[in-house]
């Protein structure tokens, strides 16, 4: 604890947001970082307690204390590495992660939380540029392969974590590209991908090999896979989006978000063919448009602001729930992740626009000309046990140009897992077990989205650092040396 007052002695002073327009001429990231020093006087907000809740608010249970006192201390390299001990990608958490560890932080309960966000994109920033940050391959590899299907967060910090094992290891990413949702998923202006990429070639320096454009259960089978390999990873996500399944779907110019993020980013890559992803190669693009966005959270809003940046004529957002508290309920104690009101960036520039969230909102049916769509109505609910209800007399036309279907993800992809043949739960995820993360199929493990359902970076590479383990533990008969993820029950 480098300074035991200065929780007392210094507010909480954040990164700052660069104004509304100002940020929305451009995909960069739009946030202004402070100085070193300035920095390291945050830090010395950290009380380090005798308990410390932030560490059981993260899923990887980062070693907070310990790196926010060597940032007071200006001990970055040592920082750098105690952040890394625990989280393979902190460049990615640093920027996208909703910080759960914040909200669970001891100085939160009655005073603003420690700005432990900052603090970890920042020593992670500073090794980058520093230099400290190289490959580190393996000493010694042992003769067991494993296959790692997907490169999201959790297949990447699986494969890390046990190429770092010694194993040969092999990423099949079906696009492009590796990343996953990092790559062609988050905006730019929340996740710059040559970042991305940075990481990725550091992956491949360190002996992990990619196969790209190459989708398992369609370009080559899940057996012929698994035939080759000791062992197999699923890592794929939650890759089936929820459908609005009602009259008029069909028509033109309905799309889901991950038919319609991925473009962007391709062309902020400076990509000919931005459409390449697209199931019909159909470009998709806001300009003009009156643009409706269907579902809240991380993916709506990302369509939000990147409808905007697109030049939209007008962006509203639809949320079929009610709207959050300002404040903790009394069912939704400390330390546990604060369901509260937050108002995203891309949320607050559609304010800025003239649109707005309207929640408690139901789409009924779309409505079109010539085969295109020009309006869709609504119903208000209420929510009754559960369950929406519809308002008489509520129903509403709104006319649009555009809409972005963006409600959530609902399992992995239905093809591949009947081929892998193993179990799922009710809402077809691939079930494993407990401990050893394998699924009913001997060998054939799952981590990540496709496992627990649609979630967080932070929790998938909790996901992927954990099933590295097991899998080390099943290739090897003996127990892992690689570090275990502490759970707790609590933890978001």
């Amino acid at each position: 604890m480098g300074d035991p007052r200065g929780f007392i002695k210094h507010g909480r002073r954040d990164k700052t947001i660069q104004p509304v327009e100002v940020r929305l001429q451009n995909y960069d990231e739009h946030y202004d970082y402070p100085s070193e020093e300035k920095i390291k006087t945050q830090a010395a907000r950290c009380m380090d307690c005798g308990v410390p809740f932030c560490m059981t608010g993260c899923p990887l249970g980062n070693l907070i204390p310990e790196w926010n006192d060597l940032v007071y201390r200006g001990k970055w390299e040592q920082a750098l590495r105690a952040l890394h001990a625990t989280n393979n990608f902190p460049e990615f958490t640093g920027r996208v992660c909703p910080a759960p560890c914040e909200t669970s932080c001891v100085l939160g309960i009655n005073e603003p939380a420690v700005t432990i966000k900052l603090h970890e994109v920042s020593i992670v920033d500073k090794g980058f540029e520093e230099g400290w940050i190289i490959p580190q391959p393996p000493v010694k590899r042992s003769t067991h392969t494993v296959a790692v299907i997907g490169s999201g967060p959790a297949g990447l910090a699986c494969a890390q974590q046990l190429n770092r094992a010694g194993h040969k290891v092999t990423v099949f990413e079906k696009t492009d590209r590796a990343g996953g949702l990092l790559m062609y998923g988050i905006p730019h202006y929340k996740l710059r991908k040559e970042k991305v990429q940075r990481r990725i070639d550091l992956l491949a320096a360190e002996g992990i090999e990619f196969i790209y454009s190459c989708e398992i259960g369609k370009d080559r089978s899940f057996a012929e896979v698994k035939s080759a390999f000791d062992a197999v990873v699923i890592a794929t996500g939650a890759e089936e989006p929820r459908d609005l399944p009602v009259e008029g779907r069909e028509l033109d110019g309905i799309h889901f978000a991950m038919e319609f993020l991925p473009e962007q980013n391709r062309a902020n890559w400076g990509d000919a063919d931005i459409a390449a992803l697209h199931p019909k190669k159909q470009v998709i693009s806001a300009e003009g448009k009156r643009v409706i966005v269907i579902g809240g959270g991380d993916t709506g809003s990302d369509c939000i602001g990147t409808s905007l940046r697109q030049g939209a004529a007008s962006v509203v957002n639809f949320e079929l729930l009610d709207q959050p508290p300002a404040e903790r309920g009394a069912n939704n104690p400390w330390p546990q992740w604060s369901r509260i009101m937050r108002v995203s960036s891309s949320v607050e520039e559609m304010a800025a626009n003239g649109g707005k969230v309207y929640y408690e909102i139901m789409t009924t049916r779309f409505l079109g000309e010539r085969g295109s769509i020009t309006g869709l109505e609504t119903v208000k609910i209420v929510w009754a046990n559960g369950r929406p209800e519809k308002v008489t007399g509520s129903e509403q036309i709104w006319p649009c140009d555009l809409v972005l279907l963006a409600m959530g993800f609902l399992g992995p992809r239905s093809e591949l897992v009947k081929q892998i043949g193993c179990e799922t739960d009710q809402r077809s995820n691939i079930t494993t077990d407990t401990k050893t993360r394998m699924s009913s199929v001997d060998g054939v493990f799952a981590a990540g989205d496709c496992r627990r359902g649609q979630s967080l970076v932070v929790w998938a590479i909790s996901e992927g650092r954990e099933v590295a383990r097991c899998v080390d533990e099943y290739l090897t008969g003996s127990p892992s040396l690689l570090p275990q993820v502490r759970l707790e029950a609590f933890v978001y």
